[in-house]
């Protein structure tokens, strides 16, 4: 098999500024509410949640109907294979480059070290893969179960435990009204409603923990710290299998007055780590890029 050819540094660097423009315009998607929406939707997959922010947005980009995507020898290992002739979905991953070293060279301990670079690598989204016969599949969703289910009880401790670690006291009590639950900052108290059943317990002890780690409205104002909160909401619930569905994706035009672009990739970034850090306390799964993907 013939070895590939090794790229000018010219070539290098033409490949690197088609990612900067790539992931630049992935970004600016962001800036409307169609966007942003789309964004919210790729990253609430399960599929997609373990891809950084960057692959995140091109993704949503370059496949808004996205769910699962996977490179094309992965696909084979979950039991699918690529069709032929589909058109791959292009993400940033990083590449470990060991760097070459003359026998008699004295080099440096640290120059020794693998470095890490970054490429654009294909995917593919499950909407591209097929079936392999007599393979067994491996599962890609976890179950989707309603808000007014109990199937979800069991993450209530965790989650309160989680709550709890931040210094904030939790308890159950009957609300009137369509409250559902609140968060005292200053008290450093949180209530959840007893007469919910215990899904959406656990969705509203979600929603007040986000604002206990700091989403505030003096932070960030009341519509920033609401949008940012029912976002994390929103993906932290669809990471666990809780059906949000039905639930609006909530927007906020102008994020930033000035630096807008880079105000709603702050603002994105604050929601996908917060949504991580959670969603870790309730999988048990670590918050980190799959780079295999």
């Amino acid at each position: 098999m013939r070895a590939s050819r090794r790229l000018t540094d010219a070539e290098r660097e033409q490949r690197r500024d088609q990612d900067r423009k790539r992931l630049h315009q992935a970004a600016q998607q962001l800036l409307t509410s169609e966007g942003w929406q789309r964004w919210v939707r790729v990253r609430a997959r399960g599929g997609l949640a373990r891809l950084s922010l960057n692959n995140q947005l091109l993704v949503a980009l370059s496949c808004p109907d996205a769910t699962f995507v996977a490179g094309f020898k992965a696909w084979l290992e979950l039991g699918y294979c690529v069709r032929k002739g589909e058109k791959a979905i292009r993400i940033i991953a990083p590449m470990p480059i060991k760097p070459r070293q003359d026998d008699n060279a004295d080099t440096d301990a640290d120059e020794s070290r693998p470095r890490v670079l970054f490429k654009g690598v294909p995917v593919f989204d499950r909407s591209q893969v097929a079936p392999l016969d007599g393979v067994e599949l491996a599962p890609l969703d976890p179950p989707c179960e309603p808000l007014t289910g109990d199937s979800h009880a069991h993450l209530l401790a965790p989650m309160q435990a989680f709550t709890e670690s931040l210094g904030f006291t939790v308890s159950f009590e009957s609300i009137p009204g369509a409250t559902g639950g609140w968060c005292d900052p200053k008290e450093k108290r949180i209530v959840v409603d007893a007469g919910q059943p215990p899904n959406a317990q656990l969705r509203i002890l979600i929603h007040e923990t986000i604002h206990a780690l700091g989403v505030g409205y003096a932070e960030y104002g009341r519509a920033r710290a609401e949008v940012i909160v029912d976002t994390v909401t929103y993906l932290v619930a669809a990471r666990v299998g809780l059906d949000v569905s039905g639930e609006a994706v909530p927007y906020v035009a102008g994020w930033g007055e000035t630096g807008a672009l880079e105000a709603v990739t702050a603002f994105a970034s604050t929601i996908d780590e917060l949504a991580r850090r959670v969603a870790t306390v309730l999988t048990g799964e670590p918050a980190v890029e799959n780079i295999a993907a």
